[in-house]
């Protein structure tokens, strides 16, 4: 939120989120940024969120940590206006359950000698969408699953922002 803050044509204009404890809405509450708490029907069910979206004048949507599957009237609602990050290469340790520490925790499994992040446009699969970036780290062979996370958290925090700025653009 820091990146956009004096941006000249990008705004976060809300945060939608499913925790009411979430850190983020500490964040968004730091920059005066209104919120939405979401319970998972509504989500899944609730088509009105397209009517909110539209009253905060929200033209695509940015995923970071949201778990659920995006449903067919928000993916209809902003076409290849939805990206999302992922902490590994994909199509490797995608999916559904694929999501923070367990990713970590299968490349470690795996052996693999690298990791990364994959920044990605939404479709109505769990990280089928098209790849707008990837950046890789390499992985030590001692590396933990909390070590490799560290080193994958250090890439989304240098890279989301401008490939989003990017891709708006």
């Amino acid at each position: 939120m820091a990146h956009f803050e004096q941006h000249q044509a990008i705004s976060v204009r809300l945060l939608v989120c499913n925790k009411a404890d979430a850190g983020v809405l500490n964040v968004a509450a730091q920059y005066d940024i209104p919120f939405l708490i979401v319970s998972k029907t509504y989500f899944s069910e609730g088509e009105d969120l397209v009517d909110i979206l539209a009253e905060y004048e929200v033209d695509a949507l940015v995923l970071a940590g949201f778990l659920w599957l995006i449903p067919a009237y928000l993916i209809q609602a902003f076409p290849n206006k939805i990206l999302n990050i992922h902490p590994a290469l994909l199509p490797k340790y995608g999916g559904k359950g694929m999501h923070g520490s367990h990713v970590h925790e299968a490349v470690k499994a795996a052996n693999e000698t690298q990791s990364g992040i994959t920044i990605h446009e939404v479709n109505e699969r769990y990280d089928e969408g098209k790849t707008i970036f990837q950046a890789v780290c390499a992985l030590d062979a001692d590396d933990t699953p909390n070590d490799i996370a560290r080193k994958v958290l250090a890439l989304e925090h240098k890279h989301f922002a401008p490939v989003i700025e990017e891709w708006l653009f």
